[in-house]
């Protein structure tokens, strides 16, 4: 089994439930979720233009491939209604692999460990509640680390739901 760190976040729609059903999806897919962190609100960062984003962070455990897990998690955006239209833009749910193991991977159409990860408050600050330990196989750093040394300086709060 190989553990795995995937970061999920939303905009439209019930945030919350597209998450929650987006971490319920994963099970059917052959991804195990062991851990989970809290919900953030975020600024958006590429695309200030739009509403506020809510993110977590899970660990897990999965026997699949990273392409085979790439695959289902795009799977999984699809059937929550993700349509890519516009770059960073607006999206009913997101789920990136963050980690994958200590492996790294560099094809045209997957990148492990995330390449902008080190430089996103809204990955560092979920992560760094769950594992703030686990170390980044290129930067051979923490995550706790990279959240206290990230030049990001976007807004990333706890969320409660009204």
């Amino acid at each position: 089994m190989n553990t795995v760190y995937l970061s999920l976040g939303a905009n439209i729609g019930d945030r919350a439930q597209n998450i929650a059903r987006a971490i319920g999806a994963l099970a059917a897919r052959g991804v195990r979720v062991t851990r989970q962190s809290s919900l953030y609100e975020t600024e958006p960062v590429d695309m200030n233009s739009q509403d506020w984003f809510l993110n977590c962070v899970v660990k897990a455990e999965t026997a699949l491939t990273p392409e085979e897990l790439m695959h289902a998690l795009l799977e999984i955006e699809r059937s929550l209604g993700r349509k890519r239209r516009v770059l960073h833009g607006p999206r009913t749910i997101d789920i990136d692999i963050l980690l994958f193991g200590s492996s790294v991977v560099r094809t045209t159409d997957l990148e492990i460990p995330h390449p902008r990860m080190a430089g996103r408050r809204f990955v560092l600050v979920p992560f760094a509640e769950i594992a703030p330990g686990a170390q980044h196989p290129v930067l051979k750093k923490t995550i706790a680390a990279l959240l206290s040394e990230t030049a990001d300086r976007s807004e990333v709060r706890p969320w409660h739901a009204a």
